[in-house]
């Protein structure tokens, strides 16, 4: 019997996913360039398969300056039309300019908050009972663009804010346990 859970089950010969699964996937992120990044990547998989975007990342990062988002939130016209002729990325003006909007969003969150993480962390302490995912939805419509309910839900599994990512019989499951925060466990 295969110990990995299903992510791995269904895409058996597919390194990207693996690798995807084994080292990043539902793993907590302290970094807010690295948090940003997986936003604008789960924006990005909307309506396209996350294969595509894996297959891109590297692209992504470039185009996006390593997804420092002090630079990305002065990004102008020209910028945009760069992104938008770029054929390593996902060359959509709605997914574009939420990148610009949502690093715009996020470095004044920073400024409030000390960090993009902080941030998240106090939101995820204010959030408790039933509807967990219903709640955090709510809070990310009202906070950035381009948000709906799948991407806010693969966001918070991809970045350790809620479980789901892996089944507690995957040994990646049992890796990211110790990693995480007592309060997030």
């Amino acid at each position: 019997m295969n110990p990995y859970c299903e992510y791995c089950k269904n895409r058996p010969d597919d390194t990207f996913n693996r690798s995807y699964h084994d080292t990043l996937y539902g793993f907590p992120i302290h970094d807010d360039n690295s948090l940003f990044e997986r936003l604008v990547l789960e924006i990005n998989q909307a309506g396209l398969s996350w294969i595509t975007i894996l297959k891109k990342a590297d692209n992504f990062k470039k185009a996006y300056d390593n997804f420092d988002i002090s630079k990305i939130a002065c990004y102008g016209d020209e910028d945009r039309a760069r992104l938008l002729a770029d054929s390593g990325i996902i060359r959509n003006r709605l997914k574009v300019n939420a990148a610009i909007e949502n690093a715009i969003r996020i470095n004044g969150i920073q400024k409030e908050n000390g960090s993009f993480e902080k941030w998240l962390d106090a939101q995820s302490m204010l959030i408790e009972g039933d509807f967990v995912l219903d709640q955090w939805a709510r809070i990310f419509k009202k906070t950035f663009v381009f948000t709906g309910g799948e991407i806010v839900k693969e966001f918070l599994m991809s970045s350790g804010y809620i479980s789901g990512a892996h089944d507690e019989t995957c040994p990646i499951f049992h890796e990211i346990s110790k990693l995480k925060p007592a309060w997030m466990r």
